[in-house]
């Protein structure tokens, strides 16, 4: 259904006549309309594409889709979104990300982790969590997101990825395939033999097990399942022009201290399929109206954008994804055990902290005062901008400068593996 192109209201009191903004009523209109065609059964396909690269608002609006499309509808959702790092759900940030680059000017400022991109710089990037379980990801704009949302007894891990590769043979990739963990894939070996054009599970490319050329991800996905409602999305590199630096925000100098329960990542080598944004959008928009064509009509493809955030759900899902809470204090429990086999005098102490939805329950920072450590218990890490100003305060002034050096060395080794990036707030400039 089109949007309602709104109208011009007039009406008269005894005082004077009163004017309904066309603009005011035409987007009531459309947003109700939005919800409305997805919650209508008659309705079983439906596709539609972002025209927003704010990744709090798509990953909103396909929240959306997942909550308010009727039990028995198939829709397909695409969108790009801005530089960002996607964790799962149920993921540490701390474990999974390299936190300090996110931040452009900290980056910037310090040697150790300074990097280069190909123009135009990357500049910051957010940290996002995502309401799906899975590993974390980098988005920028050489990556598309697929999502689809359907009824949870026709999801399997594998169906919409196959959809996928279906799509990217047509766009002539004709080394994709789903491989066993459930990601899209290119195998890297020589033409030998001729296989099923409709197996999407090999290629004449792919290589005997145990052979040095592992093919290249190049879509990984996660599921969200609800009561009668599944929800799977992936990405797609389809031309990251940051392939060469995505490896460095996803290595966090604590990976090796922290001991934890939530879901790691698995690091695989990827690269790009070399295709057009919009030739990929257009190539699964047709492999998804080709899929389902038995229920009718081929979907019409419809745009969504910023505006949406007038919807009251979506804007209430757009706001807690920003939030500091949801980003850090949704953390499962975990412990850091940092250990500086031979250190020199006034270098890093040994740390032991145990942190539960993002606050300090024990700690022991070795040789800083028990007054220290024990004021450090209940601290919010959220709160903590500056662990070496922190811990300065803490000790309280005319200490002895041995006791203020420990203080520092373990504030500076606190600020590399626990920091706590600036938390974005809304840019209508960046929707």
């Amino acid at each position: 259904m089109a949007p309602s192109r709104g109208f011009l209201r007039l009406w008269h009191t005894p005082l004077r006549p009163s004017i309904i903004p066309i603009t005011r009523l035409s987007s009531q209109r459309f947003y109700q309309t939005f919800t409305e065609d997805l919650a209508n059964p008659t309705k079983k396909v439906q596709s539609y594409v972002s025209s927003s690269s704010d990744p709090y608002l798509n990953l909103s609006i396909e929240d959306h889709i997942l909550q308010k499309s009727s039990p028995d509808s198939t829709i397909l959702f695409l969108y790009t979104n801005r530089p960002c790092v996607v964790i799962g759900r149920n993921q540490n940030p701390w474990l999974e990300v390299n936190l300090r680059l996110l931040n452009a000017a900290t980056a910037a400022s310090d040697v150790s982790y300074h990097i280069k991109s190909e123009p135009p710089a990357i500049g910051n990037v957010d940290l996002v969590r995502r309401r799906s379980g899975g590993g974390t990801v980098f988005h920028d704009e050489g990556n598309v997101n697929w999502s689809i949302t359907c009824p949870r007894s026709d999801f399997t891990r594998d169906k919409h990825a196959e959809m996928v590769v279906r799509a990217l043979r047509k766009l002539g990739v004709e080394r994709a395939r789903v491989n066993e963990r459930h990601d899209i894939v290119l195998d890297l070996g020589e033409k030998k033999h001729a296989v099923d054009a409709q197996d999407t599970h090999q290629t004449p490319y792919t290589v005997e097990e145990g052979d040095p050329r592992r093919p290249l991800k190049v879509s990984g996905s996660a599921y969200k399942l609800t009561r009668g409602r599944a929800l799977h999305h992936g990405t797609a590199l389809v031309a990251s022009p940051n392939l060469h630096i995505i490896g460095q925000y996803l290595k966090s100098p604590a990976k090796e201290y922290i001991e934890a329960k939530g879901v790691e990542s698995v690091s695989s080598p990827i690269t790009n399929m070399g295709l057009e944004n919009s030739a990929f959008e257009k190539g699964v928009q047709d492999a998804f109206a080709t899929m389902y064509a038995t229920t009718g009509s081929a979907p019409v493809i419809e745009t969504v954008g910023k505006e949406y955030l007038n919807i009251p759900e979506i804007k209430k899902g757009y706001d807690e994804l920003l939030t500091p809470d949801w980003l850090f204090a949704q953390t499962p429990a975990f412990k850091l055990r940092f250990r500086e086999q031979n250190a020199p005098n006034m270098g890093p102490p040994n740390i032991d902290m145990s942190v539960r939805h993002g606050i300090i329950e024990s700690c022991s920072l070795e040789n800083v005062s028990d007054d220290t450590n024990r004021k450090l218990m209940g601290t919010k890490l959220l709160d903590v901008k500056d662990w070496k100003v922190l811990l300065r305060e803490l000790l309280g002034k005319d200490k002895e400068p041995s006791a203020k050096g420990v203080h520092d060395a373990a504030g500076t080794t606190l600020q590399r593996l626990l920091p706590i990036p600036d938390v974005p707030s809304r840019n209508e400039e960046h929707l």
